[in-house]
């Protein structure tokens, strides 16, 4: 199968991104593949599957790796609208999807208890935080690329993920004023419902307060180097379909091995993606 069609990145785009450390790409998304997601969220959530489940406090459930769970979200992998601007921004064909992570946020009741966001768990973070604790807050690197998809009504009080714009080039916490939430500065972003974000590891980021009545669904899917480990369980099953491109093959973790299945020369298996970019833009990668 060939890839679909895709155009090059936009250069405001990029810029943007440079400047605030996140982008919206606009109409990415069709509304019949949303519903039809929304749909297969839904039934995943209620069903009894604890294998990549993924809870926490406050009612947040969700799964990571949610491409080998339901065959609605593997047109997110090699997404043709998003797929560019990842590799011009990581600025490399040698990557692979780290993570696809489905999150469920009910809606908090007026007046009801919270044990996150409030002043002590306010929740603001950045991604990767074992490369900031290893490598440090004032030199860890641009290493992954996050795009969100929500799949729920989009509304000022349902929850959406807010940004400090620029903080990729923060050298230290987020700082907030005694009870409050927010930083200052912190800004929700004006989405539609056929919108895409896309936002690195560095990005200080938190989920907003979800009281719309309504449980924000949102997919995250999340694209680093191909030499960094990954954070879903391995699903080496969907390497075998016969309806997936060479370019989704290496996304979803084809490894670096000859055809014999002896061990290959590292970053053999990026070629899918090099020769992709290479004729969408006409440029040599670094690798």
């Amino acid at each position: 199968m060939s890839p679909a069609p895709a155009d090059p990145p936009d250069p405001e785009v990029l810029a943007a991104f440079e400047r605030d450390s996140f982008v919206i790409l606009r109409d990415v998304i069709s509304p019949d593949w949303r519903e039809q997601a929304a749909e297969a969220a839904t039934r995943l959530l209620a069903s009894r599957r604890t294998a990549g489940r993924d809870r926490s406090v406050d009612g947040k459930d969700g799964f990571r790796g949610i491409v080998a769970m339901d065959d609605t979200f593997l047109p997110l992998v090699a997404d043709p609208k998003v797929l560019p601007t990842v590799v011009a921004l990581l600025g490399s064909t040698n990557l692979y999807l780290m993570s696809s992570n489905l999150i469920y946020m009910p809606s908090i009741p007026p007046g009801a208890p919270r044990s996150i966001r409030i002043p002590s768990r306010h929740g603001w973070h950045r991604d990767m935080v074992a490369a900031t604790r290893d490598l440090g807050i004032a030199t860890v690197p641009r290493l992954s690329i996050k795009a969100a998809y929500f799949l729920s009504d989009i509304t000022p009080d349902a929850g959406l993920t807010m940004f400090v714009p620029g903080s990729h080039t923060d050298t230290g916490p987020v700082t907030l004023a005694p009870g409050a939430i927010d930083p200052p500065g912190a800004i929700t972003p004006d989405l539609g419902p056929l919108d895409v974000v896309l936002f690195e590891n560095r990005t200080w980021h938190a989920g907003g307060l979800n009281t719309s009545g309504r449980p924000r669904l949102a997919v995250m899917m999340q694209y680093g180097y191909r030499w960094l480990a990954p954070i879903d369980d391995l699903a080496p099953g969907l390497l075998d379909r016969d309806d997936l491109t060479d370019v989704e093959r290496q996304l979803l973790g084809r490894p670096d091995r000859n055809p014999d299945g002896s061990i290959a020369h590292e970053g053999a298996e990026a070629w899918p993606l090099r020769e992709w970019w290479q004729h969408l833009t006409q440029a040599q990668p670094r690798f």
